[in-house]
């Protein structure tokens, strides 16, 4: 079995789970450091021609990260594209046991999704909620909308932000707009815009600022056993 990856999480999904499966991922996939494979582009912009090249028996994909003409091109050179849909913690759990049990022919789920889901089912959902702006993105500012896995851990941990129920899932809304939106806090994460202490926090004067790992908050991988702790930590 040959694996071309072409989401980060779910390229250290595999990686981790089945070592010598993935031959080919992107230039963002930065888990394990280890990682041997061929680079073959980024997540917007694969090598269609460099991924042929490598003969994978399997493309892993998200209808998020990666765009239809690619995957298109994909199949079209006759390659199998698995394509996952993960817009809640549900779902990833459910989208990463397909693709590595149908998809990369494990047995059985690998143990740290077990402790992922674990570590999921023990979050305490009790006490006072937050309610939080979570850029993504400035110039121009974007912030989690609508039906996103990032916003679905969020209100898991006890924050809800203010534009769950807006029409897009990554709407442009500007600044004052936001400083006005009646927050208790904005998170910050530090991808896919890299948010620091010193960019970011400095456009919500007087509001409490959470700086949190982007890969904890928006990946759905190995990552997910440890997230609830490591989020929890930064958000309060």
């Amino acid at each position: 079995m040959r694996v071309v990856s072409l989401v980060p999480s779910l390229t250290e999904a595999v990686a981790v789970s089945a070592p010598g499966l993935l031959v080919g991922a992107t230039d963002w996939c930065s888990h394990p450091a280890d990682l041997g494979a061929v680079r073959i582009g980024g997540t917007k912009n694969p090598d269609v021609e460099a991924v042929v090249r490598l003969r994978p028996d399997l493309v892993v994909a998200n209808e998020e990260e990666n765009r239809e003409p690619d995957l298109a091109a994909l199949r079209q050179a006759g390659l199998t594209v698995m394509v996952t849909v993960i817009r809640d913690l549900p779902e990833a759990i459910a989208e990463l046991e397909r693709v590595l049990l149908d998809g990369c022919g494990l047995k059985a789920r690998p143990a740290w999704l077990d402790a992922a889901e674990a570590a999921w089912d023990d979050v305490e959902t009790g006490g006072p909620r937050l309610k939080a702006v979570v850029p993504v993105w400035r110039r121009p500012w974007m912030v989690l909308g609508r039906d996103t896995f990032a916003g679905d851990l969020l209100a898991r941990l006890g924050v809800d932000h203010l534009y769950a129920g807006h029409a897009e899932r990554y709407p442009r809304v500007p600044l004052d707009e936001l400083r006005a939106a009646g927050a208790d806090l904005v998170v910050l994460p530090d991808e896919p815009y890299r948010f620091t202490a010193d960019d970011g926090p400095e456009a919500f004067p007087g509001l409490p600022a959470a700086l949190v790992s982007g890969r904890h908050l928006t990946w759905y991988g190995p990552s997910l056993a440890e997230a609830p702790r490591v989020l929890r930590a930064a958000l309060r």
